[in-house]
């Protein structure tokens, strides 16, 4: 009988070295090709959006190493700093920015990446957002993944610094698999940057519908019950030199430098010491002539902001257009002030004199009217030139959607009682019949039309007969006119397909992928720019939901296409905001019916 073999200690001591070895091994080749932090480049995901979501200091910088040839100027600071448009920043500066965010960035970190742009990259134009919380923290890293500076740019031990991503907990690593596969186009919380600008992808912010402040504060309830804290500004010194330090770095290399300072929400500037912010403000123009944002009509206004340190791109692009002199953007007159030495001490000390703003000064309510295709057996030419009569007689001028716009982008003033007339469908003999009569008291209207069915009385796919519908040519007679606005119910969005589920207005079929809801709905955009683009000289830009249905990923897909406006079927007044474009979105419309008499008419547009 043969004897078992006995592994000696020294044996067991190699197999558990080499087994070590191999889950090693293998722990640091899953790391890397996962690469949830983007430290190794991630070259076979290339998944940057979710890599700089963990950590934008070092994912954005594997980037950057990857493609800082596309860019020949930064913006840098911490989350606010994503606020401040790339768009408006090329425009101004005739350059193709990188927004280096990041999440709370002291002044630290925002001198050593200074210091390894210049070194390394071809660097023009330089914008430094500071803000009120760089004088509270300073050399600070929160968290040792994810607020983690590249050892390429703190000049830390290379070693140190991939050893601890390589042998990383794996489970960093399975979440990113797991939320590839269920990846969307809606931005969610783990992929919160726009790869290609750096900035965070605002696309569901964007399309945010904004209106009165009463809906504003239930939908963000923080501004209400505003939680207080003291906080202490004990680095201004430190947060100071560093900025001397940008400024003496762009100046022997010849790099243009422009220096911001973020708008702070009123309240949380209250949780601040007087003497604390005012020394820190003046310490800065000391350092660097600044323009100054910090405080002003804006932080007393919480639609302008999500919470008390993020506030929304619109007020970045006024700030710019403010520093560029740009008057075609709409800018509260306090919002913006260059600040030098010799006025530092004065201006700061209004930062506690700021007003509440007379909310009257720029905001409006607008009611919108929907009429919908209409004979003389039901909402008659009749009816409706008396209702035109009655506004009229009332004050009320019909404005379009093109003078709200003017209203929201360029702060041009609306007539005293504005309203907007609105027809659906398109049908030839209800538009024929209220145009005369839109012209007898020069009252502007938009039509909203199906694309497939202009110039039809059948219906594509079934030839079954359908009232008449106006056609390319005689819609360009309408907008002769002046007064007439052509929108979009979509091409052929209310499609039946007998082969297939009907769809829902607008909405994703239900045996629909998000990948071909995407394809139909880009299509559909196309194919009605195709034929109306002629027409308006240019795309369409206003939308009307189908039966009023609409979501997140319909709205982010239109405002993609370039719509600005898009209305629905729900009854309501609206609330538009200078500076806002989110007021412009999902407006809802008063249905017009038979039923409603003039005097009903004015009663329901809360005409007293």
């Amino acid at each position: 009988m043969g004897s078992k073999h006995k592994l000696s200690s020294k044996g067991w001591l190699v197999l558990f070295v080499f087994s070590a070895a191999l889950l090693a091994v293998g722990l640091g080749v899953f790391n890397v090709v996962t690469d949830p932090f983007g430290v190794f480049g991630d070259r076979v995901l290339e998944w940057w959006s979710y890599d700089e979501t963990n950590n934008p200091r070092v994912a954005k910088f594997s980037y950057l190493e990857q493609h800082h040839d596309e860019y020949d100027s930064y913006i840098i600071g911490c989350s606010s700093t994503s606020s401040f448009p790339k768009e408006q920043l090329d425009q101004y500066f005739d350059a193709n920015f990188y927004n280096l965010i990041m999440y709370g960035a002291d002044m630290l970190d925002v001198e050593q990446y200074v210091h390894y742009l210049l070194e390394h990259y071809l660097v023009k134009n330089l914008v430094i957002n500071v803000y009120i919380d760089n004088g509270v923290v300073y050399d600070n890293e929160s968290d040792a993944f994810t607020g983690s500076m590249p050892w390429q740019v703190d000049g830390s031990s290379p070693v140190s610094f991939y050893s601890r991503y390589l042998f990383a907990d794996p489970r960093y690593g399975w979440t990113k698999l797991n939320k590839l596969r269920t990846d969307s186009v809606i931005q969610d919380v783990h992929d919160v940057f726009e790869v290609e600008s750096g900035a965070y992808d605002k696309s569901r912010r964007d399309v945010e519908p904004i209106g009165s402040l009463e809906t504003y504060l239930t939908d963000y309830p923080a501004f209400v019950y505003y939680p207080m804290s003291e906080q202490k500004m004990t680095q201004t010194e430190n947060c100071m030199k560093s900025v001397g330090a940008i400024r003496d770095m762009c100046r022997e290399a010849g790099v243009n430098l422009m220096v911001v300072t973020a708008p702070v929400y009123y309240d949380y500037l209250l949780c601040f010491d007087r003497t604390e912010v005012e020394s820190f403000y003046t310490a800065l123009a000391e350092e660097i002539p600044y323009w100054d944002f910090s405080v002003s009509s804006v932080s007393r206004e919480p639609r302008y902001f999500y919470d008390e340190t993020h506030f929304r791109n619109c007020v970045g692009k006024m700030a710019l257009a403010r520093a560029f002199g740009d008057d075609t953007v709409y800018i509260p007159e306090d919002f913006g002030v260059y600040v030098t030495p010799e006025n530092a001490t004065e201006h700061v000390s209004r930062y506690w004199d700021v007003p509440e703003p007379d909310v009257s000064a720029y905001t409006v309510k607008i009611p919108i009217l929907r009429y919908q295709n209409f004979e003389e057996k039901s909402l008659s030419v009749t009816q409706i030139e008396e209702q035109i009569t009655t506004l009229d007689r009332a004050g009320y001028t019909a404005v379009s959607f093109e003078d709200l716009r003017a209203y929201v982008e360029q702060g041009r003033e609306l007539p005293e009682k504005p309203v907007v007339i609105t027809f659906d469908g398109g049908c030839l003999d209800s538009i024929a019949g209220c145009l005369p009569v839109l012209e007898k008291y020069g009252m502007k209207a938009t039509v909203f039309v199906i694309g497939s069915l202009m110039g039809k009385d059948t219906y594509k796919d079934t030839g079954e007969t359908i009232s008449s519908h106006f056609s390319l040519e005689q819609a360009g007679e309408m907008l002769d006119t002046g007064l007439i606005m052509i929108g979009s119910c979509g091409w052929d969005i209310y499609k039946l397909d007998v082969t297939a589920p009907i769809r829902c207005g607008i909405l994703r079929r239900e045996d629909e992928s998000e990948k071909g809801y995407t394809a139909f709905l880009r299509e559909d955009i196309r194919l009605e720019n195709e034929l109306l683009s002629p027409a308006l000289d240019g795309d369409v830009a206003i939308f009307a939901f189908p039966y009023g249905l609409h979501d997140t990923l319909s709205e982010i897909l239109l405002r993609e296409a370039g719509f600005y406006a898009t209305v629905t079927v729900s009854s309501g007044e609206n609330t538009i905001i200078k500076g806002l474009p989110q007021s412009l979105l999902c407006m809802n419309r008063y249905d017009i019916t038979e039923n409603v008499s003039p005097k009903k008419l004015l009663a329901l547009i809360g005409e007293t």
